[in-house]
C-alpha cells in the first residue's frame, strides 16, 4: 500500500529536484528560502550564501552527494547560539548551538581569522568533514577546508570539531563569553558527540564572516559568474535611514 508523503517531504523533494535542474544560483535561493524557514533566528542573508556556496559545490562535485549542512555564523557573539545544522533530505533544523572560535580571534567577538599553523584562530569559509576520531580534547570531526587560501590547512592546523567544557550558557553569562579554542569550532560537552555523528563523513560546514576578501575571492560564490562585490554587498547588514 503507498503511503501518502508529508508536506514535508514532499517540499524536499521538490527542492532536490529544483537543485538538481536548476541553476547554482536559483538551487541556492530555493535552498535558502527553505533554511531560512526553518531557521528564523539566524541571519537570512548568512544562510542565501551558505546555500549559494552549497550548490556551488554540488556544481563542482566537490562531493558526490550530502545531506547535512552546517552553517556558523561568526559575526554573532560567542555568548549567541551562532551554529544551525540542517538535514536536507528531511528539511529540518536539528541543532542551534553555542560555539567557540580561536582565543586569537578575538574576545567576546570573532574579529580576525588566519589559515596559518600557530595562529590559534578561526578560519572561515566552507569545509567538508572527515571522520571522527579520538584525540587530545576527546572525541572529534576532522575537516577539510575548501576555500584556497582561507581555510585550506584546516587539516595541517589540526581545526576540528569538538566538545569542550568551556563552552556552557553558564561560562557565556558569568565571563560575557565563551572560553576560546586554538581555532577549533569547539561545542558543548553535551551534545557534541551527537553533532559529529551527524555530521561525520561527508557533510558541508560554512562558517561566515563578512570579509570582504574571501567574499570576493572563494570559487564558491563563482559558479553563476556574479561579481564578487555583489556577494560582498549582498552579506552586509541593511543601514537604517
Amino acid at each position: 500500500m503507498r503511503r501518502r508523503l508529508s508536506h514535508g517531504l514532499a517540499a524536499v523533494l521538490v527542492l532536490l529536484a529544483t537543485a538538481l535542474a536548476a541553476p547554482a544560483a536559483l538551487a541556492g535561493q530555493v535552498l535558502a528560502d527553505r533554511l531560512a524557514a526553518e531557521a528564523p533566528s539566524a541571519n537570512p542573508r548568512v544562510l542565501a550564501l551558505a546555500a549559494r556556496a552549497a550548490e556551488c559545490a554540488r556544481k563542482q562535485g566537490v562531493l558526490d552527494g550530502f545531506r547535512h549542512l552546517a552553517v556558523i555564523d561568526y559575526s554573532l557573539p560567542s555568548t549567541q547560539p551562532r551554529l544551525w545544522v540542517f538535514d536536507l533530505e528531511r528539511g529540518l533544523l536539528l541543532f542551534q548551538e553555542l560555539v567557540a572560535h580561536g582565543r586569537n580571534t578575538g574576545d567576546a567577538r570573532a574579529e580576525r581569522f588566519s589559515n596559518a599553523e600557530g595562529s590559534h584562530m578561526s578560519s572561515i569559509g566552507l569545509f567538508k568533514t572527515l571522520e571522527p576520531y579520538y584525540g587530545s580534547n576527546g572525541y572529534s570531526l576532522r575537516l577539510s577546508g575548501l576555500d584556497p587560501g582561507f581555510n585550506d590547512n584546516a587539516l595541517a592546523r589540526a581545526i576540528v570539531m569538538h566538545g569542550a567544557p568551556y563552552v556552557s550558557e553558564a561560562i557565556a553569562e558569568r565571563l560575557g563569553r565563551l572560553g576560546r579554542s586554538w581555532g577549533c569550532p569547539a561545542l558543548r560537552p553535551e551534545i557534541a558527540r551527537t553533532v559529529i555523528d551527524t555530521l561525520k563523513g561527508g557533510a558541508l560546514l560554512f562558517a561566515y564572516y563578512p570579509d570582504r576578501k574571501w567574499l570576493a575571492e572563494s570559487p564558491y560564490f563563482q559558479c553563476d559568474g556574479a561579481p564578487g562585490r555583489v556577494v560582498a554587498a549582498a552579506s552586509q547588514p541593511p543601514t537604517s535611514g
